[in-house]
């Protein structure tokens, strides 16, 4: 039974969602402030955690980025903040999808499933390594480097720069990278796309390169010549 974590300052929400989930099969955790979310977190490994953005003693974007340090497991946020920056920094900081308030249940419910397919059907792959310039992955232990430096990627993050090092030198389009990262039938706009893509090419910089090319109005490729 996969265990997901409801974290939200409201009650009435943590009620809600968990009854669905239950009535779906899930075992479900629940915590109403950051802290308490960090510290369940830690000590159950929940499969997938729903996060509020605004609460106390820890706000959603702070106990996202202390997760992350532990755990890959899918974050779904829940946050009354709809404004496209909002929803580009919880992609940013780790975040796996970004639901706003109010919101359908059923929706949300249809997300973590989705969230939790991609984790499932992830393709047996024949490599274990891939090897292009001074870049060097793992795919069974899911690390990556630059020049023996290691990467600080979220899954996604992982998945798209996987799916561009299996095309070395070709443009993926960004329906192309959506196969390749998400579950199917998931809906993924271009914008974040573009937003993983823009953390991604940070991260690479940060290390010193940037071999990730943009070709307007078809996708990405991934170069280092």
């Amino acid at each position: 039974m996969q265990k997901v974590l409801v974290v939200d300052d409201d009650a009435h929400i943590r009620d809600v969602v968990c009854f669905a989930l239950r009535r779906e099969g899930f075992d479900t955790l629940e915590a109403s402030t950051g802290r308490a979310a960090v510290e369940k977190a830690e000590a159950e490994q929940p499969d997938l955690i729903v996060l509020d953005v605004l609460m106390p003693e820890g706000d959603g974007i702070t106990v996202c980025k202390q997760i992350r340090q532990s755990s890959i497991a899918p974050i779904i946020f829940l946050s009354s903040k709809d404004a496209e920056a909002d929803r580009i920094k919880g992609l940013d900081i780790g975040g796996d999808d970004y639901v706003t308030k109010p919101f359908s249940v059923r929706e949300l419910i249809a997300r973590i499933k989705a969230a939790l397919r991609r984790i499932d059907d992830q393709p047996v792959v024949l490599e274990s390594h891939l090897s292009i310039g001074p870049l060097n992955m793992n795919i069974e232990s899911r690390s990556a480097s630059i020049y023996d430096q290691m990467l600080d990627l979220t899954r996604t993050e992982f998945d798209l720069l996987t799916a561009m090092a299996r095309q070395d030198g070709i443009v993926l389009a960004r329906a192309k990278l959506v196969s390749s990262a998400y579950a199917a039938n998931r809906i993924v706009s271009d914008r974040t796309i573009d937003s993983h893509i823009r953390r991604l090419r940070k991260k690479l910089r940060n290390l010193g390169v940037d071999p990730i090319h943009t070709v307007h109005g078809v996708g990405f490729r991934l170069s280092f010549k």
